[in-house]
């Protein structure tokens, strides 16, 4: 199966449930599996912010986690130029266990593919749609992969054939630190692994470890339905790694902000930022050297207690810092 053809198989689900929605369910209010998926970020140790509430002792979580993002950057200055061309698709499984009754463990199993894709034409037309600038991707080949990055006239990175492959392992685990009715908080942690192909920004060849907390709290409108917020925030240590290693910085700050309301109790709304300080330094180009934000729009459809289908899409607030679009989809079960 091609990644267009899984894509519009994932689109034409969405649109069945809407049409036929699941009947007995509950809606969950959680973040999205969503990071930067920039070529250049999602290589390191990045976590996703996680659940404010863990689960139980002995119960475990299954989910898959399809990430696609399309890029589109091309600046230069006196000493640099890069040019960020294509689209990264990155699938993860990923599994967590609660070991004690506060305590839990996981897993994180990332598979990434570079590729031309097949989303250009559709941001271009979007854009043209709605009068959005398409900051020259109009004038460059359609669905050409360039990750590339030049600096004092030495090609520091180029990838520019398509590609897939195992990307770095990521092993969590999160404390309860305290829960009660509609809120909780957690002291969580993260290792990756430097599994993936570096060169081929897969991995960044470096060993990651993540360290932050979350709280979540919520409620119910009288109106009817339910809300929640949450937070978290946490630093990412990272050893010197195989790209860019004499720009690459040691440590990186990152949180995310999110409010979700759940109207009916199979269907859940969420908008959530994401934000992180960057990754290298010694760069003009905000692509190499300027904080993150991104805003990730979606929601969830609960078929059960038990299966769940987060649905999110993602822009760049502060641009070419995050891909231009890109669109979450994570599948979980417990039991």
């Amino acid at each position: 199966m091609t990644i267009a053809v899984g894509f519009h198989a994932i689109v034409a689900v969405f649109f069945t449930i809407l049409l036929f929605p699941p009947v007995a369910a509950a809606a969950e209010i959680i973040p999205f599996e969503s990071t930067n998926q920039s070529p250049l970020v999602q290589i390191y140790g990045l976590p996703g912010t996680g659940n404010a509430v863990l689960l139980p002792q002995g119960r475990t979580e299954v989910g898959l986690n399809v990430a696609i993002s399309n890029n589109y950057a091309d600046h230069e200055n006196s000493r640099e130029h890069i040019i960020l061309d294509g689209e990264t698709t990155r699938f993860t499984v990923a599994a967590r266990y609660g070991l004690f009754p506060h305590l839990e463990l996981g897993v994180k199993i990332p598979y990434i593919s570079h590729s031309g894709g097949f989303l250009d034409g559709f941001i271009e037309s979007y854009h043209g749609i709605f009068g959005f600038p398409n900051g020259g991707r109009d004038l460059a080949p359609r669905n050409r992969l360039l990750y590339r990055y030049q600096r004092d006239g030495v090609e520091k990175i180029r990838i520019d054939s398509s590609g897939s492959g195992i990307g770095d392992l990521q092993l969590t685990t999160a404390f309860q630190l305290y829960e009660e009715k509609n809120q909780g908080m957690t002291i969580n942690a993260a290792l990756k692994l430097p599994t993936g192909d570096s060169d081929q920004l897969r991995g960044s060849g470096s060993t990651d470890l993540a360290l932050w907390l979350h709280e979540g709290i919520g409620g119910t409108f009288a109106a009817g339905g339910n809300w929640a917020s949450y937070g978290s925030a946490g630093i990412l240590f990272m050893t010197e790694g195989n790209v860019l290693p004499d720009q690459q910085k040691r440590w990186v700050g990152f949180g995310s902000l999110g409010i979700g309301w759940a109207p009916l109790n199979w269907l859940s709304f969420k908008v959530q930022a994401d934000a992180h300080t960057p990754f290298f330094s010694d760069s003009d180009l905000k692509e190499i050297s300027a904080t993150a934000v991104q805003l990730i729009i979606g929601g969830t459809i609960s078929f059960s207690e038990r299966v769940a289908l987060d649905i999110g899409v993602s822009e760049d607030l502060t641009v070419n810092t995050s891909p231009d679009v890109a669109f979450y989809f994570t599948l979980r079960t417990r039991f």
